[in-house]
């Protein structure tokens, strides 16, 4: 059947422009939606919250593997369907009646998936990009199933291939709406042309069991989904995350690290490394077991998580060592940051069977770009001022250099600043400048 001639050309054109303005319109309030959501988390937070699919990006790179093998796999599939029916459509001649129209959609599609693409940044559409995709596929697919015959049409496929798609990338409930629109598509696409109507008995099978068949592969690809984005999440805490505190594991922190320094680099605002180290823990292990011992460590993490901000990066460093990173923060902040989770650790009590453990944190603050252009630099500097805190009576928070004195120049404690320059990286020693501790005075 060619039921591509009953479907007039004119009419068709203003249903194509329609459609097209619908998902303009669509595309264009999705961008401004996303752009207001980027600039208020902008201004409240400074900088997005990690999800686990932003801990694989840190670990992978900044492009992120899953947003670019989702891109690479719609890229393909789209210009390979719009590649296919425009060659279907030439070369068999099926639909001469409507061929200019289904050139003409297939011009419009390679367009959008051309400016979605390759020239709109990736930002302008952000996570909502599969759903303005979405829409736009099943507009397209629902046209072309009207220009090609309706019930006929040998195009039913590129339904299956949008909701088989939207279960592989997006949330189960984005998925229902996603294949409940094909769905409605290619119903509309099926029942457009009243000429075609009432369908007939071998059509309303045909029907059925697209139906049928798109609902069961949608399914099928939903808990291949599940179980992939399991085993994904699985994989991600375990490269990320110290089994024993919760916290980030050293790996994720020096990934981390060296991000925040290319952004500072670019936005030209400087961040902070806190190193702690935890007083006494052999003695614990010793005189309480190791089981008392991984109790207090933990608790130590508690007290940590507590106390950063969410944009903060809080990492066990290796065995007793912790570092937390502070984003768009200036020495000040950095110390009082310090001395809250120092007196939080100072007031930790461990109950081991009626003997109570009490620890003690010695802290190394430094700051980039003053004290380090690498994570590299900036550990080292930081280890250097934590082994001065506990050199000097552990319990106490000690900056690193002459930055540290500018930050803290009313704390309490003795020492001298170094000047810029009076000693290489190499030869400089962390000064006890800004010391802080039991017998500091409070921030």
């Amino acid at each position: 059947m060619s039921g591509g001639a009953h479907v007039p050309a004119e009419p068709f054109l203003a249903l194509l422009l329609v459609a097209v303005g619908v998902n303009l319109l669509l595309v264009l309030w999705v961008a401004l939606s996303t752009l207001r959501l980027n600039r208020r988390t902008g201004e409240t937070s400074g900088q997005p919250l990690p999800s686990q699919a932003d801990r694989a990006g840190i670990l992978l790179g900044p492009d992120g593997m899953l947003t670019v093998t989702y891109d690479r796999v719609v890229r393909i599939v789209g210009w390979a369907v719009i590649l296919s029916v425009t060659i279907i459509v030439v070369v068999s001649g099926l639909w001469p009646a409507t061929q200019a129209s289904i050139l003409a959609l297939m011009a419009l599609a390679g367009l959008f998936f051309l400016t979605v693409h390759d020239i709109l940044p990736a930002s302008v559409l952000g996570d909502a990009r599969p759903v303005v995709e979405g829409s736009v596929g099943i507009t397209t697919a629902t046209l072309l199933i009207v220009l090609t015959g309706g019930p006929a049409s040998p195009f039913f496929f590129v339904f299956v291939l949008i909701a088989a798609g939207a279960a592989l990338v997006l949330s189960p409930r984005m998925t229902v709406v996603v294949t409940a629109g094909a769905l409605g598509g290619y119903l509309v696409g099926v029942l457009a042309d009243p000429a075609l109507l009432p369908l007939t008995v071998a059509e309303q099978v045909a029907v059925a069991v697209n139906i049928a068949a798109l609902v069961l592969l949608t399914y099928l690809a939903l808990i291949i989904a599940r179980e992939q984005r399991r085993s994904r999440d699985a994989a991600i805490k375990l490269s990320t995350i110290d089994s024993l505190t919760g916290l980030y594991n050293r790996a994720y922190l020096f990934a981390a690290t060296n991000r925040e320094i290319q952004r500072s680099a670019r936005s030209r605002r400087g961040f902070c490394l806190l190193m702690l180290d935890l007083d006494g823990l052999k003695p614990i292990n010793d005189g309480y077991g190791h089981f008392e011992g991984d109790r207090v460590l933990r608790g130590v993490g508690d007290v940590i998580r507590g106390r950063v901000r969410r944009i903060d990066t809080a990492a066990r460093y290796g065995g007793d060592e912790f570092v937390v990173l502070l984003p768009e923060t200036d020495p000040t902040g950095a110390y009082i940051l310090a001395e809250k989770i120092r007196r939080g650790v100072a007031d930790l009590v461990i109950d081991a069977d009626g003997r109570f453990i009490r620890t003690t944190l010695s802290i190394g603050v430094v700051a980039f770009p003053s004290d380090g252009q690498t994570s590299d630099d900036l550990m080292i500097a930081a280890d250097q001022a934590m082994y001065m805190s506990k050199r000097r009576g552990k319990n106490r928070i000690v900056g690193y250099g002459a930055h540290g004195a500018a930050a803290r120049g009313g704390a309490t404690g003795s020492g001298r600043a170094v000047s810029p320059g009076s000693a290489t990286r190499r030869e400089r020693r962390p000064e006890p400048v800004g010391t802080m501790g039991s017998d500091a005075r409070s921030v």
